[in-house]
């Protein structure tokens, strides 16, 4: 039966049942992993966070646990620990081969981009393939500067998560998102109020088509939800 745990007691809660001397063990394994890690990481070539691919973020969230446990678990010996991580290690070096030496390879492990805008219309097909929704593309444009869909060619969201964005030149009419929708809502027109409206003034509300003659549905999306577009300059104060 497991002993009883008396709450609030110091020794057990800072030191736990290990000796005190075992702390110096501690610093001897944190010192021979990190150098251990330290040195293959340099073999296979470090990259920042934002520039992982999905091999290597799976490489850090692996070493991570394997160089973790070794660090103070006592039970762990060192060299089972380092075997787990060279593992690893050569694991990814063997498909940032295969990822050199083969298209379909690259492919099919880090993945291919997609091309979530294109002349000022969100393409929600590519983003829903990423698992995004529309206020997530807007908010990711937003922080590359764009203030109106009009001002975007086209934008591409990388394998590693980056948004490439190419701004047209010059912008043409499209939905405004500065400020956000959930800030300030844009208004919504039913397919019933647009006999009034020009062709080219109003745009879809869900991905930014420009609404061309007496179309009542949006030919890209089939939203029937309009909202007036407007030009990039016209945004700014």
């Amino acid at each position: 039966m497991d002993q009883t745990v008396i709450p609030f007691e110091w020794g057990r809660m800072l030191l736990g049942d290990a000796p005190s001397s075992f702390l110096l063990e501690i610093l001897f394994r944190t010192v021979v992993i990190y150098v251990y890690t330290f040195g293959l990481i340099r073999w296979i070539g470090g990259r920042s966070i934002s520039q992982l691919s999905l091999v290597e973020f799976l490489l850090v969230i692996a070493l991570g646990s394997a160089v973790g446990d070794t660090l103070f678990y006592p039970d762990v010996p060192l060299l089972h620990a380092m075997l787990v991580i060279t593992v690893i290690v050569v694991i990814n070096k063997g498909l940032d081969f295969l990822i050199l030496r083969s298209d379909s390879a690259q492919k099919a492990i880090d993945g291919k981009p997609n091309w979530i805008v294109r002349d000022g219309r969100l393409n929600t097909e590519q983003s829903s393939d990423r698992g995004m929704g529309k206020a997530e593309v807007l908010a990711l444009l937003r922080l590359e500067g764009v203030r109106n869909l009009g001002e975007v060619e086209n934008a591409f969201l990388e394998s590693n998560g980056d948004l490439s964005v190419f701004r047209a030149d010059p912008p043409i009419a499209g939905m405004p998102i500065v400020p956000p929708h959930e800030i300030c809502p844009l208004p919504q027109l039913g397919k019933h109020t647009l006999s009034s409206e020009r062709p080219g003034t109003l745009c879809c509300f869900d991905c930014g088509t420009l609404r061309a003659g007496d179309k009542t549905v949006c030919v890209y999306c089939g939203s029937d939800v309009w909202t007036h577009a407007a030009l990039a300059h016209s945004d700014r104060g």
